[in-house]
């Protein structure tokens, strides 16, 4: 089992996060995910029509997490929040990246909600998950560079297992170590959110549509949520 945890400096810098943690175990990537592929196709013929359009920094969602990565020292428009850089190139592509059934289901609920996701493949992660400020130390390796190491800057916040970084200035990059792939089974996805109070409901929803795209395609799936006042929780 995994726990996720919410470093308490994190959370009393930012007070109205939310994050929800959705576990699927049993996971069947290799089998065709009808749904996902739905639900991609859906959000390209919406921009097509011009009836639907990602959301662009200047929308609240995108904005708080500019100035966050302000905050900690990181420039958002050289080194985006994911879901600002999916939604860019949503908008400039037409199309949405394939790279496999889970990842692209979660790439489909945060670009639909404007909210950014990431998924970790639990199989490879080491002890506890925390989400804290970086103090330098720390080592990261990125998405598809197994021979890149890389170390934050120290306040920079990140995602770490006992081993290293999975995930850079908040939610910017994922870590090439525990990618989620094709074969992997137990994996656990993050949607995340700085204005629970505004946006919670919109977060909830997304997780229970990113858990209804898991379902059919696992044994077992779960959602928790962590905030500062519940700032821990067991997958």
């Amino acid at each position: 089992m995994t726990s996720f945890r919410l470093s308490p400096a994190v959370a009393d810098a930012f007070p109205d996060t939310l994050i929800a943690v959705v576990t699927a175990t049993g996971l069947r990537g290799r089998e065709a995910w009808p749904a996902t592929t739905a639900a991609q196709e859906d959000l390209e013929q919406q921009l097509a029509a011009g009836t639907w359009t990602p959301a662009v920094e200047s929308d609240p969602r995108i904005e708080a997490w500019h100035t966050a990565y302000r905050s900690f020292g990181t420039n958002p428009r050289r080194i985006r929040p994911s879901v600002d850089a999916l939604g860019r190139r949503l908008a400039k592509k037409g199309s949405l990246p394939r790279i496999n059934p889970a990842v692209d289901s979660y790439n489909a609920v945060s670009v639909r909600h404007g909210l950014p996701a990431g998924a970790f493949d639990l199989d490879r992660v080491t002890g506890d998950v925390e989400i804290r400020y970086a103090d330098s130390s720390e080592t990261f390796t990125p998405l598809g560079e197994p021979d890149t190491t890389e170390n934050p800057k120290a306040g920079e916040i990140i995602y770490t297992d006992t081993t290293d970084v999975l995930t850079r200035h908040w939610n910017h990059r994922d870590a090439h170590r525990t990618r989620v792939t094709e074969d992997s089974t137990h994996v656990a996805f993050v949607l995340e959110t700085l204005h629970a109070a505004r946006d919670g409901h919109l977060l909830k929803t997304a997780a229970s549509e990113l858990q209804n795209l898991l379902t059919e395609h696992s044994t077992q799936t779960t959602v928790h949520y962590l905030n500062p006042a519940h700032p821990q929780a067991t997958t």
